[in-house]
């Protein structure tokens, strides 16, 4: 009975471990697209946009609201198709980390004491995407895995059981 329990259960890891990188595909795709709208629009109000930043009392507001505008732009693309997926994802965290923190200080600060306050904020879904992404990488459905596959002639890693 236990060997069938056991067996029942590797069963079921093997098969979720096989839908890890449509998972991973499905993330990319959604958030590099919430990621691409957030910095074209960005760019079609930098007057808003930079006012807003104003308030927040962020340094060179102009400046740092066309920088922001370009990664998410830029960012979004890359992180969708999946090339550079780990850097990008790690620069697109310490942005959202930033505008989290900046923001919606009052949320980010509440990570302990009312998670709920902190789950809601705006910032939240694209923090979390690319921590993600940045922790179990683009997946075997990106262009970084064709490249590395076809440029290197590495196989790529097996997913653990």
């Amino acid at each position: 009975m236990i060997r069938r329990v056991a067996k029942l259960y590797d069963s079921v890891v093997a098969l979720l471990n096989h839908l890890q990188s449509p998972l991973l595909l499905a993330i990319r795709l959604y958030w590099g697209w919430e990621l691409i709208q957030d910095g074209q629009g960005k760019l079609n109000h930098l007057d808003k946009v930079t006012d807003f930043f104003t308030t927040l009392n962020l340094p060179q507001p102009h400046l740092t609201v066309i920088f922001v505008s370009l990664l998410e732009l830029i960012g979004g693309i890359l992180f969708a198709l999946g090339i550079g997926t780990r850097l990008i994802a790690l620069l697109l965290f310490v942005n959202m980390t930033v505008a989290f923190w900046v923001a919606e200080k009052e949320a980010f600060g509440s990570i302990l004491s009312d998670p709920d306050k902190f789950t809601a904020a705006s910032a939240y879904n694209d923090w979390f995407a690319t921590l993600i992404i940045l922790i179990m990488g683009p997946g075997y459905l990106a262009v970084d895995t064709l490249l590395r596959r076809f440029l290197v002639k590495e196989k790529p890693a097996r997913l653990p059981r």
